[in-house]
């Protein structure tokens, strides 16, 4: 019986799946196209600055997830660490989520709580009693003002789609507080890997029988020299795109250094249409338990991923629904390979999502062990 595992992907769905897989006796190979490990939450010092650099742009881990906060804490310090975003509009400085400070701010007033609360219901669009898209969501349950100043412009900005043609669903995910509270999450758990992402996972793949191989691309021909193949690439490239490209947006960071302290804060988005860019990054501004003379920040482009980009966000509108599914189709009908992470079920995860399910994953195949038959392609449903 075969017992050698190749994964592709040496982000965290494919250094976890071999961690837990290496740990139960499999030899496992990680197969990675890029010449590190860690994938788009590669971190790296800055030659220059000295700062800890999220090179493919900010990476904040947060979670109520008991099972993947152990698991990340048994493989690095993480430091405390508290997401506090700021946003520009119309040529003012508020804070995001919307929260009591920002509705007194943008309206001059000073509300409490149950008062910010019945002035908001009074500005939301009544006429919406069931919201399908971003911008009903927005006008039903914050009104007009608010959702062209902060929502409006961005959204357009950030997915190249007017927010009339994103699903409500997007809009669920951010908040407004009706107190001071400007932690951008309300998870229970939030921090940063005091060395990084990168030497994160580094350990995680520091298991005997793991071998990484950079710089390499896995050729899905080769499948049936393993016992199971476990995919976090792109699902459509392994079909070498057989049903067209799935939709992403991809990034583009214009990086400036400086000395001293650029903008005061880790993130500061940029909501209106005075700038082209959706949020500048200030990198040292991650680390705050360390100290720098010198500065680095990220100007933030969002586009439409091309052929020879770096996909990070699918878009996964209704319309792109049947392609997807004939992917879904396709992966189905493959023996032996599960299909994993972001890329692998075309699903945006945090990631603390991505290393729950990746130890979901090592889970169902080890119980599947006895008839690898039995592992399905996908242990998440992607349509889930």
């Amino acid at each position: 019986m075969k017992t050698n595992i190749a994964i592709v992907g040496a982000g965290f769905s494919g250094a976890v799946i071999a961690n837990q897989l290496a740990h139960a006796g499999y030899t496992v190979e990680v197969f990675e196209a890029r010449p590190h490990i860690a994938g788009n939450c590669h971190s790296e010092r800055d030659a220059d600055t000295g700062v800890m650099l999220h090179v493919y742009g900010p990476h904040i881990f947060h979670t109520d997830n008991e099972r993947a906060w152990a698991f990340v804490n048994r493989y690095s310090e993480f430091k405390p660490y508290v997401n506090r975003v700021k946003a520009i509009t119309n040529g003012k400085v508020f804070t995001l989520p919307i929260n009591l400070l920002t509705i007194n701010q943008f309206f001059g007033k000073t509300f409490r709580p149950a008062e910010a609360q019945a002035f908001l219901q009074e500005l939301g669009d009544k006429s919406i009693e069931n919201p399908t898209t971003f911008e009903e969501q927005a006008l039903r349950f914050v009104g007009r003002d608010l959702y062209e100043a902060f929502f409006k412009t961005y959204t357009v900005k950030q997915w190249g789609l007017d927010p009339s043609e994103l699903p409500a669903s997007i809009l669920k995910r951010l908040p407004v507080r009706f107190n001071y509270d400007d932690n951008y999450f309300s998870h229970k758990y939030q921090g940063m890997p005091a060395d990084g992402y990168t030497a994160l996972v580094a350990k995680i793949l520091d298991v005997p029988g793991v071998t990484v191989h950079l710089n390499t691309r896995f050729d899905p021909a080769l499948k049936g020299d393993y016992a199971h193949v476990f995919y976090s690439g792109p699902i459509d490239a392994w079909f070498r795109h057989a049903e067209g490209h799935l939709p992403y947006r991809t990034l583009d960071f214009e990086v400036f250094r400086d000395t001293g302290d650029y903008q005061g804060n880790a993130v500061i988005n940029y909501c209106d249409n005075q700038q082209a860019y959706t949020r500048i990054t200030e990198h040292k501004h991650f680390s705050p338990w360390e100290t720098h003379e010198k500065t680095i920040c990220y100007k933030e482009y969002s586009r439409q991923c091309e052929e020879q980009d770096i996909p990070y966000y699918p878009i996964r509108m209704a319309r792109d629904k049947e392609q997807l599914e004939r992917y879904i189709s396709l992966a189905q009908n493959e023996h032996n390979v599960t299909f994993v992470g972001r890329l692998g079920t075309y699903r945006y995860l945090d990631m603390d999502v991505t290393i729950n399910e990746a130890l979901i994953t090592a889970d169902k195949f080890l119980e599947c062990a006895p008839d690898k038959a039995a592992m399905p392609a996908f242990v998440i449903n992607p349509l889930g």
